[in-house]
């Protein structure tokens, strides 16, 4: 099993898909509440449970690609590692992809917008379903571009 996550501090994407582009399950850790300590700790154990449960093998995630807001950076990158290591510790091998990578794998495009990400997911994994919220259609994507890279 495949785990794409799209990362963050409050909203974590998450997506399962089957190594025959599958798609098993998504959704989104929502983590408004409470200090930023407390936030990755909800993080690391939902990680965790998702990797247990579907018997996760590969995690993609997506890597921290802006700077325009330094401390919105930050955390988000302190997220992204609590992730990291709730894979390594769970025996999970963690690949990174940068938004410009996902795009060209999924939609052949590096400058395609999400309505055209989204879209050609649903082809890609033939399904009509909307995948929502955002950060969860994003997850799908990130396991679909490890998928489609081969790099296991």
């Amino acid at each position: 099993m495949i785990m794409g996550i799209d990362p963050g501090l409050n909203n974590v994407g998450w997506a399962i898909l089957k190594d025959e582009e599958t798609l098993v399950d998504y959704g989104c850790i929502e983590n408004k509440k409470g200090e930023v300590s407390e936030k990755l700790g909800v993080i690391y154990k939902e990680i965790e449970k998702l990797v247990k449960k579907y018997k996760v093998k590969v995690m993609a995630i997506e890597d921290l690609f802006f700077a325009k807001n330094k401390r919105s950076a930050l955390k988000v990158a302190e997220a992204m590692g609590v992730i990291k290591v709730a894979g390594v510790n769970n025996g999970v091998k963690v690949k990174e992809y940068t938004p410009l990578q996902v795009k060209m794998a999924v939609v052949g495009y590096g400058r395609a917008d999400k309505d055209q990400v989204l879209s050609m997911v649903q082809q890609i994994l033939d399904i009509e379903e909307v995948i929502e919220p955002d950060h969860a259609a994003d997850a799908v994507a990130v396991a679909l571009t490890h998928l489609m890279s081969k790099s296991f």
